[in-house]
Parts: C-alpha cells; structure tokens; sequence
C-alpha cells in the first residue's frame, strides 16, 4: 500500500468518523451533563465549576450550538436542578437549586486549576483537590494525596517522606491529618514512602494552612482533610490495578435505591518480587539503622517488608432528610530480618521486627429539619500501634518498645441558614486521647510502662456571609477549649477574609489561634530498630507542654486569561515546643528543654495554560528561627529552615494522554559541624554555632505520563509510567557527627536515587 493510499484512506475514516459525530450532535439523544459541559467550555472558551459526582448521572438534550452563552445557561438552568452563574473571570458556578432537603452548597472556587486541573483555591482560603477530575504532576502516577499537597508553596518533606511533611516549617506531628473525619496518627506505608490512604476511595482533600474551621482542633501547622464520596451510588463501578510496589482493588456497590458500599484494599506485592522501585525504597528506609548495620560479629539476613491497606464506606439515605455513614480503616507495615552469629563455634540466630498499625472507626449521622437547620453527630476512635522487637543475639536479650495511641472523639454540630448569604454553625467536641508508652527488657529484666489521658471539651461557634455579588467572603468564629487534667481553658479566635476586586484581582486575610495536646519525640536515635524512631507523647505541662500557635497571612492575586499570578505572606508563632520533638543531632541531641520558634515567610505561584499545555513555577521563602531560653545559644536557626524552594512542572493534556514534567530545588536545611581544627573537648564533640551550616542543595528532576485506552465498550484501562528523580542526583538529606574510638565520623543520609514505577489499571 502506497503512501498516498494510507493517506486517503486515513482522511476518508477522519471524514467518516465527523461526520457519525455531528450526526450524533444533532439528534435529540439525551447526553451526560459532563459532556456538554466539556463541549461547551471549548465552544465559549470559559471554565464550570462543580462536583463531579453531583452531575455524573445528569443525562439532558445537548443545547442547540446556535445558543448565546447566556441562552445557554438559561436552557442548562431549565433542564437541570443546578444554577449557573457566570463570574467576571469566565467561570460558570453550579450550585444546587434550594429545596427544603438542600442545606448544602457547593464551595466556591476563587481560582480554578491553581496547580493543574482539578485543584483549587477556595474562598474560605483553603485548597482543594478533586481526585475525580484530576490531572498529573511530576513523579506520580497514582494520586497519591500526601506526595500532592507537596507540590503547593510552602509545603515540603524535609526526608522525602509523607511522614514529615513540613508546613511553613513546622514539624509534621503539628499537621493534622483526617481520613473523613477521622484523626490519623500514622500517614505513610515504608514508613513513609508512600501514603497509606488509597487513592481509589478518597474523592476530595482539603488543604488549609491557615484560617481554620472552628470545628477543627489540633494542627497548629495545617490541615490535611481527606474525604470519600457523599452520595449514593446507582450503579456498580470499580476498578482493579498494579504498580511495582502494590497490587490494589476498590468497587462501588449499591445496595438498595438508598444505600451503597465502597471498598478499597491495597496489599504489596514484594511477596511474589522485588521489583526495582522495591529494592530503592527499602534500601531508603533502612540506612543509618539496625536493618543495615549491626555489630561486627553479627550479620543480618532474610530481610523482609510487607503492607496493606483496607477500608471501606457505607452511606445510608435512611429518608429524604437523613443521612448515616460508617466508616473503617486499617492499615499495617511489618519489617522483619533475622540477625546471625557464631556462638562457641555454633550459628544462633534470632529474629528482630518492626510493625505499624493503625485500625479506626467512625460513625455520621446527619439530619435537615427545615430549610434553615440542620444537625450533625459524628464519632470516631482510632488507634495507633508502633512496635519493635530488637533481637541481641550476642547478649542473648530481647528489647520490646512500644508506642500506642487510642483516641475517641464526639462532635456535635448545628447550622442554622439565616439567609441565602448568612449561615451560623455552633458545636461542641469532646476528645479523649490515650497514649501509652512501654520500654522491655529481658536480660536483665527492667520494664517501663507509662500510660497517660488526656480530656479536652471544645465549644465552637462559626458565622459565614458573601456579598449578593458573591466577591466577599467573610468567616469567623471562636472556639472554646477547656483541658480538664490542666484545668487549662483556651479561647482560639479564626478569621477568613476574602474580597475580588477589579474584576481580576483578589484579596485574601486569614488568621488563627490553635493548640494541640500531643506530639512525637525522640529519646534515642536507635529506638524502634532506627527506623521510625519518633513515638507519640501527651503534653503534661512540665517537661511536655500544651503547644499554641498563633499565624496571620495577607495575600493578593491576579487571575486572568489562562495566568494565575499569586503571592502570600505569612507570620506564625509555636510556643511550648521540646527539643526531642525537634529531631536535634548535635550538642542538643539528649538536651529536654521546651521552647518557641518563630516563622516569618511568602509562599508565590505564577501559573499559565497555553492550549493542552499548563505550567506553573513556585517559590517560598521562609525564616524559621528557635528560641529556647534554658540553651546557651538560646535562638538560631531551626532543623526546618529551607530559606529558599522552587518548583517548576508543566503537563500536556490531550484526549487519551497526560505528560507532566518538573523539578524542585531548595537552598538545603541547616546543620552543625565541629569546629574545624580543634573539633574534639574532654573525649565529646565540640560543635561550631548551632545551625549556621547548610547541607547542600536539594535538586530533582521528575517525570510522569498516563495514557488511557478502552478495552471493550463498558471497560476502560490505562497505563503509566513515573521516573523519580531522572537525573539520579545523590541529594544529602541529612548529615551528622558521631565520635567512634575518639574519631569523628560523619553520616549523610541521602534521598532516593532513580525509581522508576510503572501502573495498569482496568475501570469497570
């Protein structure tokens, strides 16, 4: 076959193809919403906001293309239960008509796409990503929700690890993390390598880094909500996937006309192969610890890691007016390795472990008596389980730590709609949190159990108002804290302002009081086999006290014609910080003292769509510094400190592919060297001035591609591949000094090295 006879025949099947099309486009068969939507935003070159889940089963007769826009949401009005309003910046707002069993809006956008598709910035000044409508960044190729929030400004992992997220420089046990209302304790499968919440189930995630709800407590840093779908299902759908590090499953079962049932499970797949991306992680996890280096005399063998996550979701519409939902999760790491000696000329061999567990429940009732109110109850209780046996097989003795957290919470809320533009929620909560510590060993015998409680009540009260045009939002309120145990009471202030101007301008003024009763510490390095050393304590306001923040930010943004340009300034003080919570690995490292840091800082953003492609660049700038007043040097720098972080990504977008590309880069984090030339006193290191050194700079090149592709007409795949860091930069993301036979050592710790992932996934 000739080249020009392909050519032909490859126009006649385009022609073909158009015109089956066009055909389709004028018949009066009823289309899904979503589609004319899509059809409509290349036709006007405009942008709708809306839950994809609202509308997904929203099926109407396509508007005739000979419409005005106007027209056009007049007929979409007409034929749908929605409003659309058109926003000065080309955006069409969807929001439910009010019925007497509508309480609820839709949240409205302040910028579409703030990142990539299908994460905005909200007017109540938190971000939101919509999982269903999602797009690509660099590196990932699975949702992963915690690796996600890391793309914004301001938000880093001082590791790598979505077990130490820093937000604006604070510690990660100071961001809280909430699976549909419920308290996590634990965040990361490797222990931190990936998140433990599957994707495949979770719908939305709320970002806030300032400006809280006051229903919300805990997170002096930030919060990380995670939340499943809120409606019913109709029909069954699903999906089935594997990825070089887990196999996972998740289906959408109706039950009845009035509920359904959501499950997803995740299990890793190291059991049947050791893939690359598992040799990397694994090898990541375990530098600088007991897995990897032992006495000399003692080799350790048989290695082994293993994971899995389940959970699931049940809605029950009981009536038109009440909704009830449960939830449950439990998710499991266990590492395993036996340690080998010769012992008078006979080999003895022991096992030693490491497992992390979290296992929580909750339950939502909610009811609407009339147009104006609405009453909501909901409980959870969780628990956190960090265990370790370390094996001496030398000694003959046997270490057991333990680290366990239970925790239960009720939250009652009423919202009263006032008016169309004026709501009020009051509420009260109650906390109990328990943690327990326990230190074991058998040879000689010594055991250490420690279990302590705290109690916490919360009162709440929170009024939101817009304007009739809809560019002012204000949200504020007071909550009410009082610890029984301190007999300790705290009134923590919240404020979200938000004001468009200019037609494309907006301003936004957030601020905050908050406290939380917990936080991780370290006492030893080696603790927990060394590998995930930090353990859960309470505050008990001697030696741990109750941490408080207070933060303000101002920010301005220009948003039109595809470019987003945005910048923030920050201000946050944390007081009642400890030094074991800080990870200190200098002359501080066994130093318990408690203190303040003090962070001042712009988190920016310029973004641009051109077409199917879409880039952003983002900067931040922080000063971060400690002040701890019972330390010889009582301020200088905090172990968080990245003065500078930039990052840059861009995507292609087209039908059935996505490509995304970027870097991130910052200025390094701080650390302490010894003094050169005189570095060792009296057989101990003698450090320079805290913190006035610098690692290197961080820099890594990522890369990621989806294509998707049907299989059969009810059945669609697809399949993608992620290469992080492609440069196989050997960044150093944490150095320190150990004296060894009146010899300094020095032991850098370094990021992950090229990892490739591959994905295939069949949705049905």
């Amino acid at each position: 076959m000739t080249k020009q006879t392909r050519l032909y025949i490859l126009i006649l099947f385009l022609s073909f193809m158009f015109s089956l099309k066009t055909k389709a486009q004028s018949s009066n068969e009823k289309l899904p919403l979503t589609q004319i939507i899509e059809t409509l935003e290349t036709q006007f070159n405009i942008q709708f906001n809306y839950a994809e889940d609202a509308i997904s089963e929203v099926k109407i007769i396509a508007p005739s293309k000979d419409l005005s826009l106007s027209m056009v949401l007049i007929y979409l009005g007409e034929k749908t239960n929605f409003t659309y309003t058109l926003t000065n910046d080309n955006m069409v707002l969807l929001i439910a008509k009010t019925t007497r069993q509508k309480l609820q809006e839709l949240s409205e956008v302040m910028v579409s796409g703030y990142i990539v598709k299908g994460i905005n910035k909200l007017k109540n000044g938190t971000f939101e990503i919509d999982i269903s409508d999602f797009d690509i960044l660099p590196g990932l190729i699975d949702t992963d929700v915690l690796q996600a929030v890391q793309a914004f400004p301001g938000i880093q992992s001082s590791n790598e690890t979505v077990s130490n997220i820093n937000i604006r420089g604070g510690t990660h046990d100071q961001t809280l993390i909430l699976w549909d209302d419920i308290k996590m304790y634990q965040s990361g499968h490797f222990f931190g390598l990936i998140s433990m919440f599957n994707p495949q189930i979770t719908q939305r995630v709320s970002l806030t880094k300032n400006g809280s709800a006051t229903e919300f407590t805990d997170g002096i840093s930030g919060t990380i909500a995670m939340q499943t779908d809120r409606e019913v299902s109709k029909k069954i759908k699903g999906n089935l996937g594997i990825n070089f590090i887990d196999a996972n499953g998740f289906a959408d079962v109706p039950i009845s006309k009035k509920s359904s049932l959501q499950v997803a499970a995740r299990k890793s797949i190291s059991d049947f192969t050791e893939t690359p991306t598992y040799i990397n992680f694994f090898e990541r996890i375990s530098q600088d610890t007991e897995v990897e280096n032992n006495a000399m005399d003692i080799i350790n063998s048989d290695k082994t890691f293993d994971f899995y996550d389940v959970s699931f979701r049940w809605l029950y519409n009981i009536s038109s007016k009440e909704k009830l939902r449960v939830n449950f999760i439990n998710v499991a790491n266990q590492l395993v390795f036996n340690e080998n000696t010769m012992v008078n000329s006979v080999e003895d061999s022991r096992e030693s472990s490491l497992t992390q567990n979290s296992i929580a429940g909750a339950i939502a009732y909610s009811r609407i008596w009339n147009s104006k109110w609405q009453t909501t109850i909901e409980a959870y209780e969780t628990d956190y389980k960090l265990k370790s046996i370390n094996a001496n097989v030398l000694d003959e003795q046997r270490f057991l730590q333990e680290n366990i957290v239970s925790e239960t919470s009720i939250k009652l809320k009423l919202k009263n709609k006032i008016t169309d533009g004026l709501q009020w929620q009051n509420g009260y909560h109650f906390v109990e949190t328990k943690i327990t510590n326990l230190d074991d060993v058998n040879n000689p015998v010594f055991r250490n159990l420690v279990s302590e409680v705290v109690r916490t009540h919360g009162v709440f009260s929170e009024v939101s108002c817009k304007s009739k045009d809809r560019n002012t939002n204000l949200i504020t309120g007071l909550r009410y804290n009082y610890i029984n145990k301190f007999r300790k009471h705290l009134l923590e202030p919240r404020l979200s302002f938000f004001h468009k101007f200019l037609d494309n301008f907006s301003v936004e003024f957030l601020g905050e009081f908050k406290h939380q009763n917990t936080s991780q510490v370290i006492n030893f390095q080696n603790d927990f086999l060394g590998v995930e050393k930090r353990r859960w304590q309470l505050s008990d306001e001697n030696e741990i006290p109750v941490i408080k923040s207070k933060q303000v930010s101002l920010g301005l943004s220009f948003n039109k014609s595809d470019w987003l340009i945005s910048a923030e300034g920050y201000y946050k003080k944390v007081k009642g910080i400890t030094t074991q919570s800080q990870g200190f690995q200098n002359q501080y490292e066994f130093v318990k003292t408690s203190g303040n840091y003090e962070v001042k800082g712009i988190d920016f953003i310029v973004r641009k769509q051109f077409d199917k492609f879409n880039s952003w660049l983002s900067y931040a700038y922080m000063d971060n510094d400690y002040t701890f007043n019972s330390l010889p040097e009582n301020s200088f720098p905090n172990n968080f400190d990245v003065t500078h972080a930039v990052t840059f990504g861009t995507n292609y977008t087209a039908d059935h592919l996505k490509i995304s590309a970027g870097f991130n880069w910052n200025s390094g984090r701080p650390k302490t060297n010894p003094v050169t030339g005189n570095e060792i006193i009296d057989n101990a290191i003698n450090y320079e001035a805290t913190n006035t050194s610098q690692l290197q700079e961080y820099f890594r090149v990522d890369v990621s591609a989806l294509y998707d592709f049907k299989l059969i007409k009810t059945i669609t795949a697809n399949i993608g591949l992620s290469i992080w860091n492609l440069l196989d930069k050997k960044n150093t993301i944490n150095s320190f000094y150990r004296l060894n036979n009146s010899v300094i050592e020095e032991v850098n710790q370094h990021s992950l090295g090229r990892t490739p992932n591959v994905v295939f996934r069949v949705n049905f």
